[in-house]
């Protein structure tokens, strides 16, 4: 290159901090579609997991990773990126395509739940995740059927909002409801009573009748009371209600002086203390050390977030063209922050413990997945690009 070249280089025009942000807009107009909103949410969630995880595996990383915390921030990273890619997949694909492939999962997920009751593998005390063959993955079939659920319960409730409601039609669908909430409750009571509660609000807000919706209730109860006696987890669930009334539960009590230290605006990020006594900080408590460390502030942050995801997934049911998409989008997101309401709530000593984890801000590897798939679908209601032949 010569001199009359450099200079000519050095003349033309850059490009304007302007120019940059059309650019940037333009980029995700064109790649990120559907509501920019729950985009923003998600990567926000994303972003505090990144910073939260990392702290809160400071006593894990000295007990099992050699001292360095980065080696689980790294793996959780991993986690999160093949998470939002998968998201961003799956956003991209008609809705629609899931009506399909929703009854075939259901009787999939069948047999998945009743093989972990025999075949599960146990983590941190809880048997609800099974081994995939060869590669040492485990992921929780509970998460597969509470999306196929969802998804063919959406569809049934579709198909009867014109019609009136018969007693042979709606037993077909708490039945769907009743045989997985037994199956989930086989292997985690939780699961199981918070899948339940998405059911019932998913038939509430697709105008069942309330003498059905009557029905429904006992009928899941029941069915998830057998899945308790008949499981694995019914001394687990007695012990932990009596010692949350004996207000004797240790872990609760070591998320309560989380909660006590972090005040108004908390201790600062990674000046959690109590994180050396959680063992589950990083997951089932994690909502603890966000207060501990970023106070009552972070944590009312935290909060509006999912209230918002709330907002903007139910808002699909007034803005999709078909009954099916706005019912998927509502029960998806229902899930999801009924799980993460689940979380908080135990966090801060409201309810025993449960064992959720806090969706995408947790670390783990199918919870984040599942979740991911799960937003994937909602985005894809909200693009609005339903083939309306295929329902």
């Amino acid at each position: 290159m010569n001199n009359n070249e450099i200079f000519a280089e050095a003349a033309a025009p850059q490009p304007s901090p302007s120019h940059i942000w059309e650019n940037f807009k333009e980029w995700i107009r064109r790649n990120l579609k559907g509501d920019i909103i729950i985009w923003l949410i998600v990567v926000l969630l994303s972003l505090g997991s990144m910073l939260v995880v990392y702290s809160a595996t400071g006593t894990l990383a000295y007990q099992h990773g050699g001292g360095y915390p980065e080696l689980f921030l790294l793996k959780h990273a991993g986690y999160l990126f093949v998470g939002l890619f998968v998201m961003w997949l799956v956003h991209r694909v008609n809705y629609t395509y899931f009506v399909r492939l929703s009854r075939a999962a259901l009787f999939m997920s069948i047999p998945l739940l009743i093989l972990v009751k025999v075949a599960g593998v146990t983590i941190n005390g809880a048997t609800r995740w099974l081994a995939i063959p060869g590669i040492g993955i485990t992921f929780q079939p509970a998460d597969f059927a509470r999306m196929a659920l969802i998804a063919n319960l959406a569809a049934m409730l579709a198909k009867r909002q014109r019609v009136d409601y018969d007693w042979q039609v709606f037993t077909r669908m708490i039945l769907w409801v009743g045989i997985i909430c037994f199956c989930t409750a086989l292997s985690s009571t939780s699961t199981a009573a918070l899948l339940g509660i998405t059911c019932f609000l998913m038939l509430f807000i697709g105008r069942v009748p309330a003498k059905y919706l009557l029905v429904m209730v006992l009928f899941i109860g029941v069915a998830g009371g057998l899945g308790l006696v008949f499981g694995q987890r019914l001394e687990t669930a007695k012990g932990r209600i009596e010692r949350f009334l004996a207000n004797d539960e240790h872990q609760a009590r070591q998320a309560i002086i989380a909660v006590a230290n972090g005040g108004t605006f908390g201790t600062g990020p990674g000046n959690s203390h109590q994180r050396n006594y959680l063992t589950q900080a990083f997951s089932d408590f994690i909502y603890a050390i966000i207060i501990e460390e970023y106070g009552l502030i972070g944590g009312a942050i935290v909060l509006i977030l999912y209230l918002w995801l709330l907002v903007r997934g139910v808002k699909n049911i007034s803005l999709t063209n078909r009954a099916f998409g706005g019912l998927l989008s509502a029960g998806l997101t229902l899930s999801i922050v009924i799980q993460a309401f689940a979380n908080m709530t135990v966090a801060v000593g409201l309810v025993p413990v449960t064992g959720q984890p806090l969706p995408l801000l947790s670390m783990g590897g199918t919870s984040i997945l599942f979740t991911c798939v799960s937003l994937g679908v909602v985005l894809s209601v909200s693009r609005g690009e339903a083939d309306e032949s295929k329902i």
